[in-house]
């Protein structure tokens, strides 16, 4: 007879479900866990390790210490390893400068930690040779970075919020709210840390998880929540189909050139990129930025396709860290011609 404690548990047989419908991890693979202590990510801990023997998956909790936090993370780590080692499973960490980062690249500290934690993700799956990353992301996340990047004026790419995976990153909670979390791990009688900057407002995610979100329930829409995860839900089908599109025009329309000196170069054909809807237009210039190593902003996108239709022969447009898209008759030239570092003048004459 199974005790009530030990029998599955309704939520263990609904993770369980998602990762086999959706494909998340295979039998036999090898999954790093990031995991905080906190409620999240501790249950998503116990929900894997809860169908790690009938998969065959092996799991490494792996904690990030930003050093923004020194009473604390004592006894998160401490709370990770104890864990850790009542499933049965390796656990490791990894400790970064967040601060210090976001001073010296000038970025938000929330930016400069995620930036970090990821990085310190990378370094441990190679440590640990796992093939998955597995993150806590929720359903309350998946709307507060909807509603994050809505207030940012992103694209329909962006509003489309995360994905249950992401390559080698899977988020198996992202249908499931916070609260029946916590209620997994009441039942379960798991303990779980609190993080005290969760509660800072100073960072924008928090406002809008702690004051902007609640009085839109209360004063405009209670199904506010339901509303933006529909929203992304929809925006994801259309993304797939415009992704779909665009991988049968690649090849019509961009040709990868050889690498000169380990730099990469490409080619668009501007009688084909023509013909696409502006849609496509912006996603492939995009695709292309990132396939050429630069970033893809929305102004150098705008620019670069007003080059495309329109631009003279020999005309420039100069982008950052060397790169230089030129106009043929027939194409526009992408390349880095003095090398990957700032520096003025034309290409010719």
């Amino acid at each position: 007879m199974v005790s009530e404690k030990t029998a599955r548990h309704p939520l263990e047989y609904a993770i369980g479900k998602i990762l086999i419908q959706q494909d998340l991890v295979r039998s036999g693979e090898r999954l790093l866990v990031g995991v905080s202590a906190g409620a999240d990510s501790m249950a998503l801990l116990h929900l894997l390790a809860a169908h790690a023997k009938t998969r065959q998956l092996h799991l490494v909790a792996a904690y990030v210490d930003h050093g923004l936090r020194p009473r604390e993370t004592p006894l998160e780590w401490a709370c990770v390893r104890e864990a850790a080692r009542s499933l049965g499973c390796a656990a490791d960490r990894v400790m970064v400068r967040a601060r210090e980062a976001a001073a010296q690249k000038g970025q938000s500290l929330e930016h400069a930690a995620r930036e970090l934690r990821y990085q310190a993700f990378t370094e441990l799956g190679k440590k640990w040779e796992t093939e998955i990353l597995a993150v806590a992301h929720t359903a309350d996340d998946q709307v507060e970075e909807v509603l994050l990047r809505l207030l940012r004026g992103s694209g329909r790419k962006a509003l489309s919020g995360m994905r249950l995976r992401s390559g080698q990153v899977i988020r198996p909670l992202l249908g499931v709210r916070k609260q029946e979390l916590v209620r997994y791990l009441s039942d379960r009688e798991i303990s779980f840390c609190c993080d005290s900057s969760n509660e800072d407002r100073r960072f924008l995610r928090n406002r809008i998880r702690l004051d902007l979100l609640p009085l839109l329930e209360s004063d405009y829409d209670p199904g506010v929540r339901q509303a933006l995860l529909k929203t992304a839900a929809n925006l994801q089908e259309d993304e797939d189909l415009l992704e779909g599109l665009l991988e049968e025009c690649w090849p019509q329309v961009v040709a990868m050139l050889p690498a000169e000196e380990g730099l990469p170069a490409a080619r668009l054909d501007r009688r084909s990129f023509g013909r696409l809807h502006v849609a496509l237009q912006r996603r492939l210039l995009e695709k292309l930025l990132w396939a050429v190593e630069s970033a893809a902003r929305f102004e150098q996108i705008l620019a670069i396709r007003t080059l495309a239709l329109e631009g003279q022969v020999g005309q420039e447009l100069h982008l950052s860290k060397g790169l230089r898209v030129r106009v043929s008759r027939d194409a526009l030239l992408f390349s880095y011609p003095q090398g990957r570092g700032p520096w003025r003048g034309r290409l010719y004459g």
